[in-house]
């Protein structure tokens, strides 16, 4: 099982090395860290972008791209579709967002000429190593799904599911995050939880369980429910932290990178190959992180 990442980088190493295909690849953060991901085996970029610019940043940084293939695509939604298609026709195995919107690079991947729509919605998960926490916890979903309903709920617990079972986790134990414990109809996300609590009872999720509605003290604190009388087999040993809305999840993500020191990497999930996707402010080393994530994830798929 990966639990930090060395651990994520070594599997990542270890396993048939990925192509990876980058949208839009003239970014001094994404070079740095695809260049780092060849040196250690983990991908083989295909860099996609403004190929005049990609080498004048390349020549900045001393790197050498005479190794990698260079396809020229200035305009950066042209270089969504070009990056996704080559991972729909099986060229790449996964695709990664560079210097472009995130729609432009979601627009191209749900295309239905040259992209990679799958069964499920697409759903954005971080994964995050906290020092003050014992393993890692898989936050979604803090970047696409604005306020999801119970059956897009369903769905990103799915997508998180396979991330873990990726990392080595046979059974994850998701919290459905509320601001309180206990279910009120005046709080939709207690309802929800109640309902998805049901349905890992009811086997819906695999080997999984689902449990809620937690709030965020009893999902990382068995001394906290114990204090306040809950019990459950999550609380204290939440691996996924689903939250009931974006701006709930983005916070949360926020504060574990800037008050906690913590390492980070994000894919987003749903489609037929994962999709590498961390902001434009992320460090190279973040990066890299994902390119490793988003690897060991398409080796699975």
């Amino acid at each position: 099982m990966i639990t930090d990442f060395e651990k994520l980088l070594q599997r990542a190493k270890m396993q048939s090395t990925m192509k990876l295909a980058i949208a839009a690849a003239q970014d001094e953060e994404v070079l740095m860290a695809v260049d780092e991901a060849h040196r250690l085996g983990i991908a083989e970029p295909i860099l996609v972008g403004d190929g005049s610019l990609v080498k004048e940043l390349a020549d900045r940084l001393k790197i050498d791209i005479a190794k990698f293939e260079l396809i020229d695509a200035p305009d950066p939604k042209e270089a969504a579709r070009q990056a996704v298609a080559l991972v729909s026709s099986g060229r790449a195995q996964f695709v990664m967002k560079g210097i472009l919107g995130t729609a432009d690079l979601l627009k191209a991947v749900l295309d239905k000429e040259i992209g990679l729509r799958g069964k499920n919605l697409l759903s954005h998960v971080m994964v995050y190593k906290v020092p003050a926490y014992h393993k890692l916890i898989f936050l979604t979903d803090g970047g696409m799904n604005i306020a999801p309903t119970l059956e897009e709920k369903r769905q990103i617990i799915e997508n998180a599911i396979q991330v873990c079972t990726a990392m080595g986790l046979e059974q994850p134990k998701v919290a459905a995050l509320t601001a309180v414990e206990k279910v009120s109809d005046k709080m939709q996300a207690t309802v929800d939880a109640a309902k998805l609590r049901e349905m890992s009872d009811a086997g819906d999720f695999g080997s999984a369980i689902v449990d809620g509605p937690l709030s965020f003290d009893l999902a990382f604190s068995k001394e906290a429910a114990k204090h306040k009388g809950v019990e459950s087999p999550v609380a204290g040993e939440t691996d996924v932290l689903l939250v009931p809305t974006i701006e709930v999840g983005n916070g949360i993500g926020k504060c574990m990178t800037y008050f906690a020191s913590s390492q980070s990497a994000g894919v987003v999930m749903g489609a037929k190959a994962p999709i590498v996707l961390v902001s434009r402010a992320d460090t190279h080393q973040a990066k890299l992180y994902s390119i490793a994530l988003g690897s060991v994830v398409a080796g699975k798929i």
